[in-house]
């Protein structure tokens, strides 16, 4: 809904540039919060990195000075207990020495057999000194001197971002987004679209890809919300900056599925309708007549010609379809209906994942002088699969709003309306 008030040139202007200085200042205090976030976060990990390697050659050298200090040591060990042997062996002999005779040749002939079987000439092999490891740090100041250059090169601040937000089209419970490039320069390879409502203080996102539209749905209906969308340079991994925040919101009523209909289960917003395997059969219609030029139904299930999805002028109960008078429609086979007689053109068959777009527009309005018995026509066209048909629905009488229906005969069908 736009709303226009007349406003002097001067109070336009003033308006204007104040929302320019309010964008350009609240751009400018985001990226340094970005950029002092960005920074701080890098020292922390690169201290964290430096830390850790510094670990890791200390646990070398550890490693390193344990595995040559062992067989020195025990060198060192070995040589000991042998001179320790050797003074106890001698002091052994000189008590001998001064002991009476009896006494004297049996502990001389103790010490005879242990000297026979100490070997006071066998040293163990001690390393040469060339083979005796040195350590040292192997050191390489050019490191500096690279990550210099990277952190210098690290980092920009793009005054312009590559992709701007072009249009936003309300639609019952949902806005359409379309972007565009803006920089002839940069080859995108995928967008990416957050909002929020403008209450909150953090987007989400709500698409990624590389088209430059996208319905955003469950939307609230007369709550504005903010998107934003950013770009992906053709190989590149990083983002670009995101483009100047725009405002939305939509005067629509969402569409909704009938309540409590036997035969169908509906989502918690209850714009998704399912057939469950009840057996009952019946059409069922939106709560409301909410049908708005250019909606959009998208289904999911097992195609039958008795099926049928579409509009109509009021709801009619006892009806096992839309095939019928005072309604268009088309059958997940793809033949389509006006009134309940079936058109000469079809369109593709319904299959999954499909898409069925209803445009209607009035033609004539009041009483007409043809013979076909209506005073309201209206010209419908119905896409599907990048497929349509166009045709005159003439109606009993004057109609200022229609509501939506549909039928399935297998269970399993899903069907959304946006």
């Amino acid at each position: 809904m736009l709303r226009l008030w007349a406003r002097s040139p001067v109070a336009s202007m003033r308006s204007v540039i104040l929302i320019i200085d309010v964008s350009i200042k609240e751009s400018a205090s985001q990226t340094r919060d970005v950029l002092r976030q960005h920074f701080n976060d890098l020292k922390g990990t690169l201290g964290k990195l430096l830390d850790e390697r510094l670990v890791t050659l200390l646990q070398e050298v550890d490693t390193i000075e344990q595995e040559t200090i062992k067989p020195l040591d025990d060198c060192q060990k070995l040589i000991e207990h042998g001179v320790n042997t050797a003074e106890d062996l001698v002091q052994e002999g000189e008590i001998a020495i001064l002991g009476g005779v009896g006494e004297q040749n049996e502990k001389l002939w103790s010490f005879t057999k242990k000297a026979s079987h100490i070997q006071l000439d066998s040293l163990p092999e001690v390393p040469l000194l060339v083979d005796v490891p040195c350590l040292s740090a192997q050191l390489d100041d050019s490191i500096l001197n690279i990550v210099k250059d990277h952190i210098f090169k690290h980092g920009t601040v793009a005054s312009r971002p590559p992709v701007q937000i072009e249009e936003l089209i309300e639609k019952p419970g949902g806005i359409i987004v379309r972007w565009c490039k803006v920089d002839d320069d940069f080859t995108a390879q995928d967008y990416r679209l957050q909002f929020r409502k403008c209450t909150s203080n953090h987007f989400e996102d709500v698409y990624v890809g590389s088209e430059t539209e996208f319905i955003v749905l469950h939307i609230d209906p007369n709550v504005d919300y903010q998107f934003r969308v950013c770009a992906r340079g053709d190989g590149r991994q990083e983002w670009s900056p995101w483009s100047v925040p725009q405002i939305g919101h939509s005067t629509l009523v969402p569409h909704e599925w009938t309540a409590g209909f036997e035969g169908y289960s509906l989502s918690s917003r209850r714009n998704i309708a399912l057939r469950n395997d009840s057996e009952s059969s019946g059409v069922l219609y939106s709560s409301a007549p909410t049908y708005f030029c250019g909606q959009t139904v998208e289904t999911v299930g097992q195609p039958d010609r008795r099926d049928s999805i579409g509009v109509c002028a009021e709801r009619q109960n006892g009806y096992d379809s839309l095939q019928r008078d005072q309604a268009v429609c088309i059958s997940t086979n793809g033949a389509v209906f006006v009134n309940g007689k079936e058109m000469t053109n079809q369109l593709p068959a319904v299959t999954s994942g499909s898409t069925v777009t209803f445009d209607i527009e009035a033609v004539t309005l009041g009483s007409t002088n043809n013979n076909e018995g209506g005073n309201f026509k209206l010209r419908v066209t119905i896409s599907s699969n990048n497929r349509e048909v166009v045709f005159d629905w003439v109606l009993d009488q004057s109609c200022g709003s229609l509501y939506f229906g549909c039928s399935f005969f297998y269970p399993g069908w899903k069907v959304l309306v946006f």
